[in-house]
């Protein structure tokens, strides 16, 4: 097995076509399914720091926080498990959706999904506005849950597919941006809306939600189907002209003959599932499970889902807990359009890589802030403005790490892949592995912080280290591949061809199946 393998593209494949305004717009409102999911990202950890909201359904946390019940540490105020199942509530909601969001991709097309996604949201949004007690709230994150689980599925898969391959990757990547941005607008709101004398703050931050939802619904309203999925439903000369309205040429025979084919080779495949088992799929497989494993691992939506209660935890005040979030959230979006410029220059692993690096050495400069400040018995006290401004620093460069590598890479990547005939099953997979970890890392991080202390950024640092190690041995190029062409670089890749047979078996495996 050698190390460090690079596949740069295929070289007798060159479609025609350019990057029109069609395609871009598209893509662009495709990506508005990304701000459902960032807008919740950042919107859950700056309600639950909100003393009202609080009071109000968590009385328990409000007195240790406010130091009317003493707590055994600053480290532990927070380690509720109702309060964490307000967050990790979504996403588990989020993983079941994705499952039934596969066949709805399949059969109805990407955009239906996106639809229903946002009215779930909306509903979600609603339900949590105007909660009264716990169960409300819980059972509105499980709507937006369902939504985020719709929007994961169908997104990603959508802008790969419109997407011209030479800027597949920048285009995907609107999708993390919006992300990003809808962490930083729910940051802002955060605090705005903590600022509201009458203590109904929280209601806003949660209402504000049905905004990216309405967004969504009428993008998906006015949205062509991708051809890949008319194709995939039987409307072959439908599908034709909208390929030729987004790559903006008449020549479009080899491109569209090339997804023909594999809609073809899709129909064969009467189970999707239990075809992704084959050893043909392996090498997919084995990135659809790994990526968003490791990505969840990486440390970073403990950040981006209690960064205010971090913040008050290693002792900023209420309101520079939101402004500190507010801070990181902007450096997140500004570093994702680092990644758009860069990913179809200079590739998915120089980015996972550089990524990597930067993460891990920021981890162990934050974990040493903070035990020198509060070593292991985290006895509470007010930082000093220039302790604050390091470690909010700190904080930063880190999550720029994240934001130009494997945030919108671990997205990309797995939907850019896999072939057509088990594309939206291995979708749900990705999504689901993503969900799964998502939850569990969001159910017992107030746990984990309580018990591990400083020491829990350590832990994620290793998994940072062992994440990087498994890019640069295992993950080839990918950059530059036109997506129905990707089983190049698997028959390329010194320890993944194995696995993967030459072009002339297709025919003879698709009997098979």
């Amino acid at each position: 097995m050698a190390g460090g393998f690079i596949q740069s593209g295929s070289p007798d494949k060159n479609y025609p076509g350019k990057l029109t305004w069609r395609a871009f717009t598209t893509c662009m409102v495709a990506a508005f399914g990304g701000l459902i999911f960032g807008y919740d990202l950042g919107i859950s950890g700056g309600v639950t720091s909100m003393d009202p909201f609080l009071k109000k359904f968590f009385p328990g946390v409000y007195e240790k926080e406010n130091n009317i019940k003493p707590s055994d540490d600053q480290y532990c105020k927070f380690d509720n498990q109702i309060l964490t199942l307000f967050t990790s509530s979504l996403y588990l909601a989020a993983l079941i959706a994705s499952l039934f969001a596969s066949k709805i991709t399949r059969l109805f097309g990407r955009r239906l999904t996106m639809l229903v996604g946002g009215m779930l949201f909306l509903i979600g949004a609603g339900c949590n506005a105007f909660a009264v007690n716990v169960w409300m709230l819980i059972l509105g994150r499980i709507l937006l849950g369902f939504g985020i689980g719709c929007a994961n599925q169908s997104v990603p898969i959508y802008v790969s597919e419109v997407a011209p391959y030479k800027y597949r990757g920048a285009l995907n990547m609107m999708f993390q941006l919006a992300i990003t941005i809808g962490i930083f607008v729910a940051n802002v709101l955060n605090y705005i809306f903590a600022k509201m004398k009458n203590g109904q703050g929280w209601r806003y931050s949660l209402g504000f939600a049905a905004v990216p939802a309405v967004m969504i619904i009428f993008g998906a309203l006015f949205l062509p189907d991708s051809p890949s999925s008319l194709i995939e439903r039987g409307l072959d000369e439908k599908a034709k002209m909208e390929l030729i309205k987004i790559r903006g040429t008449t020549d479009v025979k080899k491109e569209f003959d090339d997804l023909v084919a594999a809609s073809e080779s899709s129909k064969t495949m009467k189970h999707p599932w239990i075809s992704l088992l084959k050893r043909q799929y392996r090498p997919q497989l084995t990135f659809a499970i790994a990526i968003p494993f490791f990505q969840q691992l990486t440390g970073m939506n403990v950040i981006m889902f209690y960064a205010p209660v971090l913040f008050k935890t290693i002792g900023f005040g209420a309101t520079a807990s939101l402004m500190s979030a507010m801070i990181t959230g902007a450096c997140n979006a500004i570093a994702t359009l680092v990644s758009i410029f860069t990913v179809d220059k200079f590739g998915r692993r120089t980015l996972f890589l550089e990524g990597g690096l930067q993460m891990c050495f920021c981890q162990i400069l934050i974990t040493v802030a903070i035990a020198l400040k509060f070593g292991s018995d985290g006895n509470p006290g007010i930082l000093p403005k220039w302790y604050a401004i390091m470690v909010v620093c700190g904080i930063c460069v880190y999550v720029a790490g994240f934001a130009w590598s494997w945030g919108p890479l671990g997205w990309l990547v797995p939907s850019e892949i896999f072939p057509l005939e088990v594309r939206s099953a291995a979708q749900s997979i990705n999504v689901s592995v993503n969900m799964i970890f998502t939850f569990l890392i969001a159910q017992i991080f107030t746990t984990m912080l309580c018990h591990m202390k400083y020491g829990l950024f350590i832990f994620f640092a290793i998994f940072v280290i062992l994440m990087s190690l498994f890019i640069y041995y295992f993950l080839p190029e990918t950059k530059g591949v036109p997506i129905e062409e990707m089983h190049v670089v698997w028959q390329s890749h010194p320890y993944w061809k194995k696995f993967v047979q030459p072009i002339d078996d297709v025919e003879r495996i698709s009997e098979e199946c």
